[in-house]
C-alpha cells in the first residue's frame, strides 16, 4: 500500500512513523518550513523522513500543479494528513484511490477547527482525544475511523494536554491501519450537533477579561501557558503583565476593592476575581521580568491594585 502524507508537529512525526512501522510505502512527504519566529518546541517531520530516505517537500502552497501531477503519478492508495496546517482541496482528496484521512486532535464532533487543545483547556472539558476522520472539503467534518480519549486535569496545562493527545493519535492510528489497509474498517458519520467550530487564536486573545471568574481565569492561563504558548495577560498601570501559572488556593483576607485586581497578600501574589473568586499566582512576568509579592508592592505601590480595563 502506498500513502501520500502531510505532516507537521509531533503528532505528524508519530503518525508517520507508524505507517512506516506497518510498512507502508511513502513516496512523498509534504511538510511545512518552520516558521522565523516561531519557537519551535516540537518535533521534526522533515528530520523522519530524511532519516528514512523520503522525499520531503516544503511548499508554501500545498496545491501547485506539478506537485498534484507528483502525487497523482506515484498512484497512491491513501492520502493522510497529521497536524498539517493548510486545508486541502478536491484535487488532493480526490487523487488517493481508498480516500484522504485526517487526524484531529480532539473527540470530533467537539472542537472542530483550530488549536482544539487549547479550546478544550480554555472550555474547562475534563476529556479530549484524537480522531482519525475521513476528510471532505469541509473542515473537520467527515466520517469517523475510530478516536481515542484522554483525561484533561484540572492544572493540566495545554502542553502537558498536547503531549496526551500525540500518544493518543498513536494508538488510534496503530490500531485502525490494519483494518484500513485490509478495506475492513467501519466508519461512522458525526453528528455535528454535538459539536461545534472554533477559530484560530492569536497572542492578542490572552487578555483575562475583566468579568471572568477564577475557574475561567485558570483554564485560560493554563491553555496558554509559556514557553509553548504565548500566555495569558492583563494590564496594571499601563504595563502588560503575563500571568503563567495559578493554582485555586483560600486567601489569607479579603482585599478591598472590586473587579478584577492583583494583589499581595502573605507572601503571595493573588488574582481576585470581579466575582469574589481567587487564585494564587504561581508565576507572573512583567517588563523588567519575573513578578513576586514583594516585587509587586514594589513597583505598584500598593498591595493591591485593579486591572486597567
Amino acid at each position: 500500500m502506498k500513502a501520500i502524507v502531510f505532516a507537521y508537529h509531533d503528532v505528524g512525526v508519530r503518525c508517520l512513523r507508524v505507517l512506516l512501522d506497518a510498512g507502508v510505502e511513502v513516496p512523498l512527504v509534504v511538510t511545512h518550513a518552520d516558521a522565523a519566529g516561531e519557537a519551535i518546541w516540537f518535533s521534526s517531520v522533515a528530520g523522519v523522513a530524511a532519516a528514512h530516505g523520503l522525499r520531503c517537500v516544503t511548499p508554501a502552497d500545498p496545491h501547485l500543479p506539478e506537485l498534484l501531477a507528483e502525487a497523482a503519478a506515484s498512484t497512491p492508495d491513501f492520502l493522510f494528513s497529521f497536524y498539517y496546517r493548510h486545508m486541502l482541496k478536491a484535487p488532493w482528496l480526490q487523487l488517493p484511490s481508498r480516500g484522504a484521512f485526517n487526524m484531529h486532535g480532539s473527540l470530533l464532533p467537539q472542537y472542530r477547527g483550530r488549536a482544539p487543545v487549547n479550546w478544550a483547556v480554555i472550555e474547562g472539558a475534563t476529556q479530549t482525544g484524537a480522531t482519525l476522520h475521513r476528510m471532505n472539503e469541509k473542515p473537520d467534518n467527515g466520517a469517523i475511523v475510530d478516536q481515542c480519549a484522554v483525561p484533561i486535569l484540572i492544572d493540566d496545562t495545554a502542553h502537558e494536554v498536547f503531549g496526551k493527545v500525540v500518544v493518543a493519535a498513536e494508538i488510534v492510528l496503530a490500531r485502525s491501519l490494519p483494518l484500513m489497509l485490509a478495506g475492513t474498517a467501519v466508519e461512522r458519520p458525526q453528528d455535528l450537533s454535538q459539536g461545534r467550530y472554533f477559530g484560530g487564536r492569536k497572542p492578542e486573545d490572552g487578555l483575562i477579561p475583566g468579568s471572568a471568574n477564577a475557574l475561567q481565569i485558570h483554564n485560560l492561563v493554563r491553555a496558554l501557558a509559556p514557553p509553548h504558548y504565548p500566555g495569558a495577560f492583563c494590564h496594571i498601570g499601563g504595563e502588560r503583565i503575563r500571568i503563567d501559572s495559578t493554582r485555586f488556593a483560600e486567601r489569607p483576607r479579603r482585599a478591598p476593592g472590586a473587579g478584577l485586581r492583583l494583589a499581595s497578600e502573605a507572601g503571595a501574589l493573588w488574582l481576585l476575581a470581579a466575582d469574589g473568586s481567587t487564585l494564587e499566582v504561581l508565576a507572573a512576568q512583567g517588563p523588567a521580568g519575573a513578578i513576586d509579592a514583594a516585587g509587586f508592592e514594589r513597583r505598584f505601590g500598593a498591595p493591591c491594585v485593579p486591572v486597567d480595563h
